[in-house]
């Protein structure tokens, strides 16, 4: 089972052991042999286990597949991301261990060969999940945890994850279940919540009830497909006689939302009673001292060399040093006791360095007569403050990077109208119902202007729907009897009664918040960077900041340097303390954390919009690295629905009987174009087909009218010893040579006609070619089509390099060979036979009205189907880069920079120093400055060439 937490994360940093967020992907088997290798040349097959370091998640394990997927020979791959292994199956003529460890290293893993042990390896191929996997995304502040739930439920999941030091809440409880709760009146006991949840629990689909009666609810796990909320209402009414009352229950706003509310006014109300105290320790410290009235009385000693000022302070700055900082300490403690410091331990000892040192001043100002020591509580309070400040623009800054989730979240209407049909079909009742009770096979009334309640298919009416929300597609789409619309779309014009097929967690949209999530959650390979450095910040950054005070120190004990440099108001061992606790409080690992994964999370977000899915950091940093591209013909450069263009008989008989004859063996545009020359007729019978064989790739035979029927290519008829006379010969070349397709339709094994199909080609395919081509970007058509065909529709879209009646498998070996020499690969398809290609590609585009098997296996999808996409990824994919490069150099070089400047390299030169104060302030800052550079990807705008085409429908008649 799997179950999304939110938690607060604080300054978690990203260097804990990850597991993965969910199982293996499985991708379809790659080609076992190498281009111009045979079966018989293979050699012995091979079995090969690696350990492999650095896994975190499926895309993780993806990426590792694929890698060893496109080397020749591998018969299976298996990526076991809980105990990171790998178990690859392979052909030793064709591929050495050496070099798989090579492929799974060229992907960013690092990977060691172990013994075999073949009860590992069937371990790994036949691995069930249980215990614990889980990821974490610091942008999203979302934990994904994979359990099995005969060991643990999720309360145990949000007890550990608190028992860590961070507060969760429970978001889903997976993929394929649903989750609501409802609210009872009319119970009086508690004994009458358990018989309810007993009814409940006899519902085929239910998973999982809990009961709530201080809050008179109860929360219910379920399937969508096998049962919904109202069923539930109608069995918790029943149970009590008519005494029960039961109804969704009232909710202010999402738990996300709410989370994420509570955290913004948490650390606001944390920043404000800061800053109350803060202002007058400030003020006592650096302000008065320069107003002679206030002064004095300030400096009027209590007792020996203890002032009213200091005492003051030394009072305003420990309710902010222990209170208010006090999720600080906790937060040190739990990192340190699970052995990964982070940044609480870096503002805990800066803080706690300038406040007890103070206390030390304090203490030993009231037990001497002539001491005089300066206190730093303005330091410990302000870097508090401060950091607080900053805590909570990060939180209102990330806050903003998830706006794309919520505003497909709340694309779902708030009610429907649910009505009831008698046995006939007609309306007999109509009732208004909150969205979330719509179950599967309710029929909903969809009036103009409003919402589309969920997933179906149009039963009765027309109209036209802006599905613009949902596919990115600006024009509205028409849509009547027996089309599909998507729950969340808007209605324009129209009455429409829909049948509800999906609902729920099935829905599409649901599927693509969850697309979405999944991707914000995946890191990019290029992330491993930042986790890698910061491993060992913290303790650097700590071992910095005492060689900085040593230093320092030894250069004053020994007078290295002349005693003018030491402020009046210190000595030399505060000034190395100061410089010291600079180092500690500027340095900031969290910039670094959140460079990429707030750049990804908006940029996959703005896809989303747009109608371009990408499925994680991978695919979007491996899109903008593209320099060629292989697209397949049908339904990618072309329309995917061939229609009849011409029809030349070349016998004696009628139009109408020879296409009754065609149509009766039921190849799709034929029976379609037969169906207009029976327009006249209100219910169209064919004759029945007898015998009917369809032979793949080729064509269809059958006894139509005792007539032997035979429609397909030459190969068809050649197999079946019919001659093609010259006149047929002549029409095929005719039709090859304007880009369509000759089909021979043989009578009692005569040719009879040659008819001619063309699929139209995609408006927009030689432009986008084109805006390619300008792009740096070559493209290539592979497709299974005849060679005249291919090579008429390349010339027309202006593609240089064509590869016809390529099988499956070849598609992938094109894309392998390409890669061979050096170029990184993407591949656009949309059908089965493309999914070998699309997995073998460095970057997979499925076109989104292509099959889900190519969905599956792609790594972005295009909703929209259309090819300018196409480019908007790429674009979107290298304007996202250079974020996060422009993140990583702001990160990189701020700590870089700002770590010697607080250790006091400019102070020699020109004296200019950073007291602790600011050196906090500037911390604060750099995380807030790299989520804000990150959110300017929001005002991405796909290319303006995309703006000038003229990409209109296109209508087959």
């Amino acid at each position: 089972m799997a179950s999304k937490f939110v938690a607060s994360l604080g300054c978690f940093i990203c260097n804990e052991s990850w597991g993965p967020t969910s199982p293996r992907p499985h991708y379809p088997s790659m080609p076992k042999y190498p281009k111009g290798q045979s079966p018989g040349d293979e050699g012995a097959e091979a079995k090969a286990l690696f350990s492999v370091s650095g896994l975190t998640c499926s895309a993780c394990a993806g990426s590792v597949e694929k890698a060893v997927k496109r080397l020749p020979g591998i018969r299976e791959a298996a990526v076991d991301v809980l105990n990171n292994k790998a178990l690859v199956h392979y052909y030793s003529n064709f591929v050495t261990e050496e070099r798989i460890r090579e492929a799974i290293e060229d992907v960013g893993f690092e990977a060691t060969t172990i013994k075999q042990d073949d009860n590992i390896a069937n371990d790994i191929s036949q691995s069930t999940l249980w215990g614990s996997i889980a990821q974490v995304a610091l942008a999203t502040e979302e934990a994904e945890v994979y359990y099995d739930p005969n060991f643990l439920s999720y309360n145990q999941l949000l007890q550990t994850i608190e028992d860590t030091g961070f507060e969760a809440i429970l978001l889903s409880l997976g993929e394929d279940i649903s989750k609501i709760d409802i609210q009872i009146d009319g119970f009086k006991t508690d004994h009458s919540l358990k018989i309810i949840a007993k009814s409940l629990q006899s519902i085929d689909g239910v998973q999982e009830i809990e009961t709530y009666p201080e809050l008179k609810k109860i929360s219910i796990s379920y399937k969508s497909q096998l049962t919904g909320p109202r069923t539930f209402i109608e069995v918790i009414e029943s149970s009590g006689s008519g005494h029960f009352k039961a109804m969704i229950y009232p909710e202010d706003q999402g738990d996300r939302d709410s989370h994420r509310q509570h955290e913004i006014k948490q650390y606001y109300k944390w920043f404000l009673w800061s800053l109350v105290f803060t202002i007058p320790v400030f003020l006592t410290s650096m302000v008065f001292m320069y107003v002679p009235v206030i002064m004095k009385v300030l400096d009027i000693k209590i007792v020996n060399m203890l002032t009213i000022g200091e005492l003051l302070r030394w009072e305003l700055a420990t309710p902010v040093q222990f209170i208010i900082g006090w999720r600080f300490y906790v937060g040190s403690y739990k990192a340190l006791r699970h052995g990964s410091p982070n940044m609480d331990v870096l503002i805990a000892l800066g803080t706690n360095a300038a406040y007890f040192y103070s206390v030390y001043i304090v203490l030993r100002a009231a037990n001497s007569k002539d001491f005089k020591g300066t206190d730093f509580f303005e330091t410990s309070s302000m870097l508090i403050t401060f950091i607080l400040l900053g805590k909570y623009l990060e939180v209102l800054a990330k806050g903003k990077t998830s706006e794309a989730i919520a505003k497909l979240m709340n694309l779902a209407p708030e009610t429907a109208t649910l009505l009831t049909l008698d046995g006939e079909g007609n309306v007999v009742n109509e009732q208004e119902i909150d969205s979330r009770l719509v179950q599967k096979n309710d029929v909903i009334k969809i009036i103009p202007g409003a919402k589309v309640a969920s997933d179906g298919l149009v039963l009765w009416g027309q109209s036209h729907v802006n599905e613009s929300m949902i596919t990115g597609e600006a024009r509205p789409v028409s849509k009547r009897k027996g089309d599909a619309v998507i729950g969340g779309t808007l209605n324009e014009n129209g009455v429409m009664h829909i049948r509800a097929t999906r609902v729920g967690s099935e829905s599409a949209l649901s599927q693509i918040v969850r697309l979405v999530e999944s991707a914000q959650m995946a890191k990019a390979p290029v992330q491993k960077f930042a986790d890698r450095i910061s491993k060992y910040f913290v303790p650097l950054v700590i071992t910095l900041s005492f060689a900085t005070w040593l230093a320092w120190f030894l250069a004053g004990k020994f007078h290295s340097y002349p005693h003018s440099w030491i402020p009046s108001s210190m000595d030399s061992f505060e000034l190395a303390l100061q410089f010291g606790i600079s180092v500690v409080v500027i340095a900031c690992p969290c910039a670094l954390g959140l460079a990429t994964p707030t750049a990804v999370m908006v940029g996959t977000g703005v896809g989303a919009s747009q109608g371009v899915l990408i499925k994680g950091g991978q695919a979007l940093e491996s899109a903008h690295k593209v320099s060629c591209i292989v697209f397949d013909k049908t339904g990618t450069l072309t329309i995917g629905k061939p229609v009849v263009v011409n029809t030349r008989i070349l016998n004696s008989m009628v139009i109408r009987e020879f296409y009754e004859l065609v149509a009766a063996t039921e190849p799709r545009p034929l029976v379609e174009y037969a169906k207009k020359m029976k327009e006249d007729e209100e219910n169209i019978i064919w004759p029945e087909a007898e015998n009917f064989v369809s032979i793949t790739g080729q064509g269809v035979k059958a006894i139509v009218k005792n007539k032997k029927i035979i429609v397909g290519n030459k190969s068809l008829m050649r197999e079946n010893n019919i001659e093609i006379p010259v006149e047929a010969q002549e029409a095929l070349e005719e039709a090859e040579g304007m880009a369509h397709t000759g089909i021979i339709v043989s009578i009692d094994e005569e040719v009879a006609g040659i008819i001619s199909i063309s699929d139209p080609l995609k408006p927009g395919a030689r432009q986008a070619i084109s805006i390619l081509k300008a792009m740096k970007i070559e493209s290539i058509m592979v497709t299974g089509d005849n060679w005249g065909t291919a090579k008429s529709i390349a010339k027309e879209v202006r593609i240089d390099t064509v590869v016809a009646e390529a099988k499956p498998e070849m598609k992938a070996e094109k894309v392998k060979e390409l890669q061979s020499s050096g170029h990184i690969v993407a591949m656009v398809g949309d059908g089965i036979n493309d999914s070998p290609a699309l997995v073998a590609a460095d970057v997979g585009m499925a076109i989104g009205a292509g099959t889900d098997i190519a969905i599956e296996a792609a790594d972005i999808v295009l909703m929209k189907s259309n090819l300018e996409d196409v480019i908007t990824a790429i674009d979107l994919s290298r304007t996202t880069f250079t974020r996060i490069r422009l993140n990583y150099i702001w990160a990189m070089g701020y700590n870089i920079l700002g770590i010697p400047i607080a250790a006091g390299v400019l102070f020699p030169f020109t004296g200019f120093r950073l007291p602790p104060w600011i050196a906090g302030a500037a911390m604060a800052a750099s995380s807030v400055s790299v989520v804000c550079c990150s959110l300017l990807l929001k005002n991405y705008r796909r290319p303006k060439k995309l703006d000038e085409l003229e990409i209109g429908g296109i209508t087959i008649e």
